[in-house]
This record gives C-alpha cells, sequence and structure tokens, in this order.
C-alpha cells in the first residue's frame, strides 16, 4: 500500500508510513493543556508547603522549571523512542507531534542537529530543571548554578533552533514549515519564543542574587 500524500512542507520531504490525525485539534490542545496545567498545580502548590516563605519570583521559577522537565523528559523523550513510528502511530503525544511538526518537519524526517538537540534536551537538561525546582523548594542557594545552567542553555538550544531553519531558508530556499499563520508564528515562533524570554528573566534574577550575596560576604569580611 502507497504511502498516504503529507501536509508537510517541504511536500518533496520523505515521511514513511504517515497517517492522518484523527482527534480534532482542540481536543488535543484541552488533553495537553490539562495535563501541563496539572505539572504547573501541583509545582505551585509545593511551594506553599516549605519550611520558608517562597519568593514570587522562585513560585513562577519553580513552575517553569517543572514544565521543562516534563516537556523535556516526558514530551522529547517520548519523540525519541518513538521518532521513526511517529508518523503512524495515533497516542495522544504522536498526534500532538504530528500537529506540532506542521511548523517544522524537520522532527519527522529524523533531521540530525534537530535529533541531537533533543537528546541532550532531554538526558541532560530535562533532569536539571527537576533538580532547579528541588533547590527552590528547598532553599538551596546552590541552586542558582543550575537555575543558570538550564536557562543559558535554553536561550542557545532557541536561538540555534531558529536560524537553523532561518538559515535554510534563506541559503537553501528549503522551508520546514507550513506558511499559513497558525503553523509559523503561533506554533513555530509562539510555542518556542517563552524559552527565550523567560530563562533571560531568571538569569537576570540569579544574577542579582549571586552580586548581592558576595557583596554581603565582602561587608561581613569588612567588619
Amino acid at each position: 500500500m502507497a504511502d498516504l500524500k503529507h501536509p508537510y512542507f517541504p511536500v518533496d520531504a520523505a515521511i514513511p508510513g504517515y497517517l492522518p490525525n484523527s482527534t480534532p485539534v482542540a481536543e488535543l490542545i484541552a488533553t495537553f493543556g490539562a495535563i501541563v496545567g496539572a505539572v504547573i498545580g501541583l509545582t505551585l502548590w509545593q511551594t506553599t508547603r516549605t519550611a520558608k516563605p517562597v519568593r514570587p519570583i522562585d513560585k513562577f521559577a519553580a513552575a517553569w522549571f517543572a514544565l521543562c522537565g516534563f516537556l523535556h523528559i516526558a514530551f522529547e523523550g517520548y519523540y525519541l523512542v518513538y521518532r521513526y513510528q511517529l508518523p503512524g502511530m495515533s497516542s495522544l503525544f504522536a498526534q500532538l507531534w504530528k500537529e506540532y511538526t506542521l511548523s517544522d518537519s524537520r522532527y519527522l524526517t529524523h533531521d540530525i542537529f534537530t535529533v541531537s538537540v533533543e537528546t541532550i534536551t532531554c538526558l541532560a537538561w530535562g533532569p536539571l530543571s527537576f533538580l532547579a525546582v528541588v533547590g527552590i523548594l528547598r532553599d538551596w542557594h546552590s541552586r542558582h548554578v543550575v537555575q543558570v545552567i538550564v536557562c543559558t542553555a535554553h536561550v542557545y538550544g532557541v536561538a540555534l533552533y531558529y536560524l537553523t531553519n532561518w538559515n535554510e531558508s534563506r541559503v537553501h530556499g528549503v522551508a520546514y514549515s507550513r506558511p499559513e499563520t497558525l503553523y509559523f508564528w503561533i506554533y513555530y515562533v509562539g510555542f518556542n519564543l517563552p524559552w527565550a524570554i523567560v530563562p533571560l528573566v531568571l538569569l537576570q534574577d540569579s544574577w542579582l542574587q549571586v552580586a548581592r550575596a558576595f557583596a554581603a560576604l565582602e561587608e561581613r569580611k569588612r567588619e
């Protein structure tokens, strides 16, 4: 049986075994949103049960890193494990990936850069994100080291993610995203943009916290 014609760009991309999604997009997003909401809600609840009060920005950071850990390990890890079978699968995560990849078909063509970055993200940044959550909940001062590492990795990773796609289009004329606003501006640009903005906010906070700690240390030395 011949493979069904797929809706991805470039139109000649080889995606064997492709089957269209059977679940409406709204239902997929609502289900995934409920899971994400549960992860964030549980984490925020945990921040209310700590021995010391948690700063508002640290509550936000805990929820953010919990979300990152879940996405990196569960969602992106799922992609890495099933990437060759994904086009023909109909599980929740598989259908979500097939919907998202309308904005970036590199995931379904096993692009070397994409697979490599996702592997590092799943194995390194996912666990470190959860370690940052633990550090916030237990008030580890050293968690700022983890926070700086993960935030820097996120900014660097999303910059590479955007630039490799942009350069492929500019230099080689290859488009991996469908041109519709939903797929390019909302899925591709919008869904990834938080990983360029939030890490910068948290990096600034870590910068200030570390600077204040060293300033206080120097002050004590002078006494």
